[in-house]
């Protein structure tokens, strides 16, 4: 599947406390990288960004309203008048005007990457696609972290990350690398020049 002029660009939860250690090993560190890469070609072709930004109600969390975790990474700041939507639970769809927001601009196509690819960025990919929206995740433009099952077992982060890929892919959404993305894009904002 290619990209479509059109698409939206939704970074999910790119924010400074997802560094903290209580959140142990993670995958992919050049997934900021590849989040800036994105965000430079989507601004460049005048395509819709957007973010989530997600706000802890623990009151420990490194992701709490007015802590310094919960501001964005330098790679995936917000700029201009690109929309926030300020979420409490997994998908940015919860408790936000999401939906709305892509209806009334007539966006009916999302590319997807973010923190974390096994909760955040499924949960709003499921949504998204579930609410009929064509979805498309970037999969070295998101990251996760070691898990431990219920029964003990521990599960890296590579692991949980190409789990959650998989579970998506051809379901909910298309994977696909930031390379592949990003050719189409080009192609589909050359075609309408």
């Amino acid at each position: 599947m290619s990209i479509s002029s059109g698409a939206a660009l939704l970074i999910v939860d790119v924010q400074k406390g997802l560094d903290d250690p209580y959140y142990g090993t993670r995958n992919n560190p050049d997934a900021e990288r590849r989040i800036g890469d994105l965000l430079a070609a989507w601004r460049a072709a005048r395509q819709p960004v957007l973010h989530s930004q997600h706000i802890s109600l623990r009151p420990q969390s490194p992701l709490r309203d007015g802590a310094p975790g919960n501001a964005f990474k330098a790679e995936a700041l917000p700029i201009g008048d690109e929309p926030v939507f300020r979420k409490h639970v997994n998908s940015a769809f919860i408790g936000t005007n999401l939906e709305a927001h892509l209806r009334d601009a007539g966006i009916k196509e999302l590319v997807m990457a973010g923190i974390t690819t096994d909760h955040c960025v499924s949960s709003t990919v499921r949504m998204a696609a579930n609410l009929g929206f064509v979805v498309t995740v970037v999969d070295d433009a998101t990251a996760t972290f070691d898990r431990v099952g219920p029964d003990g077992i521990h599960y890296s982060a590579d692991l949980m990350h190409r789990a959650a890929l998989a579970s998506l892919h051809g379901e909910f959404a298309t994977v696909r690398s930031a390379r592949d993305v990003l050719a189409d894009l080009w192609r589909a904002s050359s075609d309408c020049a």
